[in-house]
């Protein structure tokens, strides 16, 4: 079998990827519309103003009624007020459900994240990881709440002042809008390379984020070698290449909104002229011009926010496609509908012509194991030989090449995985713990524990002589990534967290690596006294924990061989 690919292959933004968003789209439908409705209203309220400017001019002030003035006055504190409030109404309803569609997003990509093997995040860029599910989400979030609310609303104030305009003066009307082809084919051009320029300053921002996760998270090896100043060349490259990127795309966006914003003030200077002349020729009034330059204004603005959304939406959709990327990698394990739940483990755990490879290696050929409900098994062999592999197979993180893995004489494909994870449980040789206390980090996602509990599992797994001495006993919190504690302590949490669950079996990827011999044999002690009945799988490379089970796999090259030598005695 060979290796995933180390990343998705580089997403291609075209614009049937804003398709896939209907799914998450219509579960809020109907508070799009009634987003709609309001910005049309107001959008409708706008309109109003400039021919009440018209009104102002030409039957109040030019005449000198004041009566009319206060009215025409009025009317428009009342039609500015209403337009502001249901703006501000529209705006705010629209940002809520484009933040509640957008968490659905961000959640089912997390809920896909977690169906991925191990495999897929060891070949994959943690920072590019985090780029698209931050930057990226963030950036459909931008143009989704900035942009998309006011199309409708600038398409119809777009018509609206078409018709104002040719309704005031058909001719002024032609000199306004002649240069508007010749602004939207340049915008169009400078849009395709900005569509462009956003992936490329997308991956090169990826590439830097990668490398100061990296960076940070191997500070003591960069300290103890003394590489401050190759880590800072590393840093320079990569930043250099992420700004070069950026000023790129930064001088193409300047081109994408001046050139065309100098074509546009060009045309509104040759209606003034015109304008001004049909006025001292009598064939025109003041207002009416005051109007038509105010619809022309207007009408210049919903034609830039739409070509800005044009861009905006260029950008997005390069995110979109970046995250559908993620989408399209498709987990190494699939539960099937029609998949089966499962009790304890009563009988025992079988491999049948069991064949498995990775990266072209075979590390299991033809397979044949049966461990029993209930033993102490140790799993030993060299480092690489594919002991964690094994484990990976047993907790279906993986599917074999060949051959099936069966609990209870039913093969794992058909067992419900959460069923199977329940009963099955892992802990890792580099267990991970979060920046929490040591009780939330033994208690994590198991709401049903109490406080007992989790101080019975803490003993059973070593923890005591560690609680004892903290002034905060299991309130105290682990640190980052757990390094507030030592290699061996870690361990000994995530020990306790599987203990609290009380697993059917139990796999531990060299567990004791970081323990003494007493420690060693305190905590194998400490696992049958917690799981009396559980079957308990053990990968060391330690003879004397193997020393202690009741059945020893010898992994070699693609094969396996079974010993059942004589346990020790149990100290009394």
């Amino acid at each position: 079998m060979t290796p995933p690919p180390p990343a998705p292959p580089a997403p291609i933004a075209d614009w049937r990827s804003y398709r896939r968003l209907l799914p998450y789209l219509r579960p809020y439908y109907r508070p799009l519309a009634l987003v709609l409705l309001i910005s049309l209203t107001a959008t409708a309220l706008s309109l109003t103003q400039p021919y009440l400017s018209k009104l102002m001019i030409d039957h109040a002030l030019l005449r000198g009624d004041m009566g009319a003035l206060v009215e025409i006055a009025g009317a428009m504190i009342l039609v500015s007020l209403g337009g502001f409030a249901l703006n501000m109404l529209a705006s705010y309803r629209y940002v809520a459900t484009s933040a509640a569609m957008l968490f659905d997003i961000r959640a089912s990509l997390l809920r896909h994240l977690q169906t991925l093997s191990p495999r897929f995040y060891a070949g994959f860029r943690l920072g590019d990881l985090m780029s698209r599910l931050n930057s990226d989400v963030s950036d459909i979030q931008r143009v989704t709440a900035d942009s998309l609310l006011s199309v409708l609303s600038n398409v119809l104030m777009l018509a609206g002042c078409v018709v104002m305009m040719l309704w005031l003066d058909p001719l002024m009307f032609l000199i306004g809008v002649v240069v508007i082809p010749l602004c939207i084919l340049l915008f169009l051009h400078f849009q395709r390379r900005l569509t462009l320029l956003t992936r490329d300053m997308r991956e090169r921002g990826a590439d830097l984020g990668s490398l100061l996760v990296d960076t940070v998270m191997g500070m003591r090896t960069v300290a103890s070698l003394r590489a401050e100043t190759h880590e800072l060349s590393r840093f320079r490259t990569r930043n250099d290449a992420f700004v070069s990127s950026m000023l790129k795309m930064q001088l193409t966006s300047f081109m994408a909104g001046a050139l065309p914003g100098t074509l546009l003030t060009a045309s509104s200077s040759a209606v003034i002229l015109y304008g001004g002349a049909q006025i001292f020729a009598g064939k025109m009034t003041i207002g009416t011009l005051v109007a038509f330059m105010t619809y022309q204004s207007r009408l210049f603005s919903p034609i830039q926010v739409l070509m800005g959304l044009v861009s905006g939406l260029a950008s997005a959709r390069v995110s979109l496609a970046r995250i559908f990327a993620l989408f399209d990698t498709p987990p190494d394990v699939a539960e099937r509908a029609d998949a089966l739940p499962i009790g304890p483990v009563g009988h025992g755990l079988r491999f049948e012509r069991v064949s498995f490879s990775h990266d072209r290696r075979p590390l299991l050929v033809d397979a044949d194991l049966f461990i029993p409900a209930g033993a102490f098994c140790a799993i030993l062999g060299p480092s690489g030989i594919g002991k964690s592999s094994m484990a990976d197979l047993i907790v279906r993180y993986l599917d074999p090449d060949a051959g099936h893995i069966l609990i209870d004489g039913i093969d794992l494909r058909d067992i419900r995985l959460d069923a199977l994870r329940r009963e099955v449980i892992l802990v890792d040789q580099t267990p991970h713990l979060f920046n929490d206390s040591l009780a939330a980090n033994i208690a994590f996602a198991w709401p049903g524990a109490t406080d007992g509990d989790i101080a019975r599992a803490a003993a059973l797994a070593g923890l005591q002589p560690l609680i004892d001495r903290l002034p905060e006993g299991l309130n105290t919190p682990t640190g980052e990534r757990g390094l507030a504690l030592s290699v061996g302590e870690r361990h000994r949490v995530a020990l306790a967290r599987a203990l609290l669950r009380h697993p059917s079996v139990i796999i531990l990827d060299e567990p004791t690596a970081a323990l003494d011999s007493d420690t060693e044999r305190l905590v194998a002690y400490g696992l049958r006294q917690a799981l009396p009945d559980a079957t308990i799988i053990v990968i060391t490379h330690k003879p004397a924990l193997a020393d202690m089970a009741d059945m020893v796999i010898t992994l070699g090259e693609g094969a396996l061989a079974v010993t059942h030598p004589r346990k020790p005695a149990l100290p009394a």
